[in-house]
């Protein structure tokens, strides 16, 4: 008796080591999961998407570090409707962006939500920058631009490749006047968005 009694002491005051590890397992298996696929830029390109597209426009767009490659997103909206859930998209990657005079909208129902920022004297600004779109126009300029090269290969975003033998291009810096992108995700390692101003209105 007095054994057990020690043993219900210990149990409860101390750690369940046996407990703890069958617990803390599967979170460390994921945490482990997570780093390996953002070091391969998996989670940086491709996740479930809503499947509604959004425009977004800027005067202008300055990067350092560009990539550009396809994927495949997955989208809910789609699935949910009994037809393909998959996307054919190109992920635009840069690793450290300016943006002038950013607006986002997107249809939500009968309204359409709208977002503007860097109006003023200081741009948009961020890093790790990914937008995955199905159109992409403007004026256009990059320097030391490679054409072609294997997705897998891709060197001028640390961390973020495309699917290795896939068809891609890369260029040390670019810039787009007047951009225009038809959407369906972003993500950033960091986004500052000065002057931000959310409405309902009128579509960018």
């Amino acid at each position: 008796m007095a054994k057990s009694a020690s043993r219900s002491r210990s149990t409860s005051g101390g750690v369940d080591w046996r407990r703890f590890a069958a617990i803390a397992a599967p979170a460390l298996i994921a945490a482990v999961a997570l780093v390996a696929l953002t070091t391969q830029g998996v989670l940086a390109v491709s996740f479930s998407i809503s499947g509604t597209p959004f425009t977004v426009t800027a005067r202008q767009l300055k990067g350092q570090g560009f990539e550009q490659f396809g994927v495949l997103d997955r989208s809910a909206r789609q699935a949910s409707s009994g037809h393909t859930n998959q996307i054919g998209l190109t992920a635009n990657v840069i690793k450290s962006a300016t943006i002038s005079h950013l607006c986002q909208s997107v249809a939500l129902g009968p309204l359409t939500l709208r977002i503007t920022a860097g109006t003023g004297s200081t741009p948009v600004q961020a890093t790790d920058l990914v937008v995955d779109a199905d159109r992409l126009s403007g004026n256009a300029s990059f320097t030391n631009i490679s054409i072609g090269q294997d997705a897998g290969t891709l060197t001028a975003v640390p961390g973020i490749k495309g699917p290795p033998g896939e068809f891609a291009q890369q260029a040390s810096t670019v810039v787009i006047r007047n951009l225009r992108q038809h959407a369906y995700a972003t993500t950033a390692g960091t986004f500052t968005l000065p002057d931000f101003s959310l409405s309902f209105g009128h579509a960018c």
